[in-house]
């Protein structure tokens, strides 16, 4: 078992890596217009192209997809960086991520054990199963010792606090995505002269 979560995780970094050099690519074409190798309009065609791929492909690098294994303690499921089991017995944190849309809010449960395996849960099926491993280790943890970490949004999105949580964590989460956005083409633009 130790082995496939070594892989599981090294797979994650590279996928995360990868995303992470992709939104790097202005700053390269950025490099390659100072001596005189691309146009100078280069940063601003990679920023856009590598935006759009970087700000799709990052929050859904560990979100599941099919084909689903839930056992007692597990949940696995295959990701676009290959298979990922999380132990419900050791979870270390859970977080809500929520992402836009088509005017649309998406809302993926990340869940990591404490042998640093995430995984995006998205069905209700396995948000269920995640509330359970939840519910279980608040009610297992003792007095002052530490449990899961649960952020206050995902708790709300499993059902396990008030809905309040829920609008306050939307109404960041949209502007966080739309602030580094902005950010972001303003960067390029700017490599790029503009």
């Amino acid at each position: 078992m130790e082995a496939s979560t070594t892989r599981s995780v090294a797979r994650a970094r590279i996928g995360s890596a990868l995303a992470v050099a992709l939104l790097l690519l202005p700053l390269g074409g950025y490099g390659l217009a100072r001596i005189g190798a691309a146009p100078e309009s280069t940063p601003i065609m990679l920023g856009l192209l590598a935006g759009i791929g970087g700000f799709v492909v990052l929050p859904t690098l560990c979100e599941e997809r099919a084909p689903f294994r839930h056992t007692s303690s597990r949940l696995t499921a295959r990701t676009l960086t290959g298979e990922r089991s999380v132990d419900l017995n050791r979870i270390a944190s859970v977080r809500l991520l929520t992402t836009f849309s088509y005017g649309r809010a998406y809302r993926t449960l990340v869940v990591r054990d404490s042998h640093g395996v995430r995984l995006g849960v998205t069905t209700e099926r396995s948000r269920r199963k995640l509330r359970r491993a939840v519910e279980k280790a608040d009610a297992h943890s003792a007095p002052g010792a530490p449990g899961p970490r649960v952020s206050r949004a995902a708790r709300t999105y499993l059902g396990l606090a008030p809905e309040q949580g829920l609008t306050i964590h939307t109404v960041l989460a949209f502007l966080l995505v739309t602030t580094s956005a902005s950010l972001y083409v303003i960067a390029a633009l700017r490599l790029g002269g503009q």
